[in-house]
């Protein structure tokens, strides 16, 4: 498990909400297993749905191209 503040404290070089959802893929598919929404991520360009959005990439990040819809 890990937080979302850890994951942003220990990269520096993203500076917008895009590059978080980047990241937060590179996570799920390196294997992290859950990943704790703990704070708002503090981006101009955060949308109002930002933790569901990180949560759905997060959760499909390495599913199947097969199982997806």
């Amino acid at each position: 498990m890990a937080n979302l503040s850890d994951l942003i404290i220990s990269h520096p070089e993203v500076s917008s909400y895009e590059d978080l959802e980047k990241l937060v893929i590179e996570a799920a598919r390196s294997g992290m297993i859950l990943l704790y929404m703990d704070l708002k991520p503090d981006f101009p360009d955060t949308p109002r749905d930002w933790q569901h959005r990180l949560e759905m990439l997060f959760y499909r990040a390495e599913m199947p191209k097969s199982m997806e819809r």
